[in-house]
């Protein structure tokens, strides 16, 4: 059992392994993004104090547990890499950093929009929504010390040792 997941490690056999499994997990996505839209943004009733304004939870909700849980996922990545020097824990955190990044946005973007029916506003100082902006903002940082270094190992050090600290 060791033995094969120490395979993976290797970026021959996982991208062997990813290349066979890649279809079938599009397909899978497909199909479970348009089931969910639909049941979100089209079947649910209205809310009988905001109306169909809480729609946009069904996005909202989801883009800011995936952003903080890259986020996580990421650092694990990082420190898996510090430690044992697996090459495909770094190249799946560098990939990790702007899907991370969107989705961070998406769920600023989306509160922003929900918070002007239900709040009056599109932002307020509260602890949850600045600290989404400092998810954001770490993000960024990480994608942009990927790119200032000249050395992809230096990179991605530099890289993990801020998102395992942020």
């Amino acid at each position: 059992m060791w033995a094969f997941i120490h395979k993976l490690g290797s970026p021959k056999w996982f991208y062997g392994i990813s290349a066979k499994l890649q279809p079938w997990f599009w397909a899978a996505a497909a199909l479970l993004i348009v089931t969910g839209s639909l049941w979100g943004l089209a079947f649910a009733p209205a809310d009988y104090q905001q109306g169909n304004s809480f729609r946009i939870i069904y996005v909202h909700v989801p883009a800011a547990f995936l952003a903080q849980s890259i986020f996580i996922a990421m650092a694990v990545s990082g420190l898996v890499f510090m430690v044992w020097k697996i090459k495909v824990a770094d190249m799946a955190a560098a990939v990790m950093a702007p899907l991370g990044a969107a989705m961070t946005f998406v769920a600023l973007f989306s509160g922003a929009v929900w918070g002007v029916p239900t709040w009056g506003t599109w932002w307020m100082w509260d602890a949850r929504l600045t600290s989404m902006l400092i998810l954001l903002f770490l993000y960024l940082g990480v994608i942009a010390l990927r790119g200032a270094f000249t050395s992809r190992d230096s990179a991605s050090r530099a890289a993990s040792v801020l998102a395992m600290v942020g």
